[in-house]
């Protein structure tokens, strides 16, 4: 009758061992996950911060290029 609750206490004590064990692990494992995560978001973001000033510089460089062919054509125009 000993045997049997010594042989249930150590069952139950490598149970709780491997189930704290398994909880540990998984959350590490969240955890590091997360991080690559947020690494990865904020690479994404800079692109589109990037991306959002080069669009406004291309339409800086646009206006500027309207306006040089509008003064050409007014030079041609004058030149005849």
């Amino acid at each position: 009758m000993m045997s049997e609750i010594i042989v249930a206490a150590i069952a139950f004590c490598g149970t709780l061992c491997g189930t704290f064990g398994g909880i540990i692990t998984a959350n590490r494992l969240t955890n590091f996950r997360i991080e690559q995560l947020e690494k990865r978001v904020e690479q994404h973001n800079s692109v589109v911060e990037r991306t959002y000033i080069l669009e406004e510089k291309m339409k800086a460089v646009n206006r500027r290029l309207e306006n040089l062919e509008a003064f050409e054509h007014e030079v041609m125009e004058d030149a005849r």
